[in-house]
């Protein structure tokens, strides 16, 4: 039996990462934002393994 992907809604995502929807867009703009799905009805959700993948990435050697 395989498990379904956690997909976040935009909200959901902002809420984790303590940012607005606005800045969310921004980063989808400037291609800095995770990856998404468009659904049928437009709607954007985001894989919970790609949010985490993009965040792994984001990560600064100190």
């Amino acid at each position: 039996m395989s498990r379904q992907p956690v997909r976040l809604t935009v909200a959901e995502v902002c809420e984790e990462l303590g940012v607005s929807r606005s800045t969310f867009y921004e980063w989808r703009v400037k291609g800095r934002a995770p990856r998404c799905l468009r659904l049928p009805n437009g709607e954007l959700r985001v894989r919970r393994d790609e949010l985490e993948n993009w965040l792994d990435s984001c990560e600064e050697v100190a």
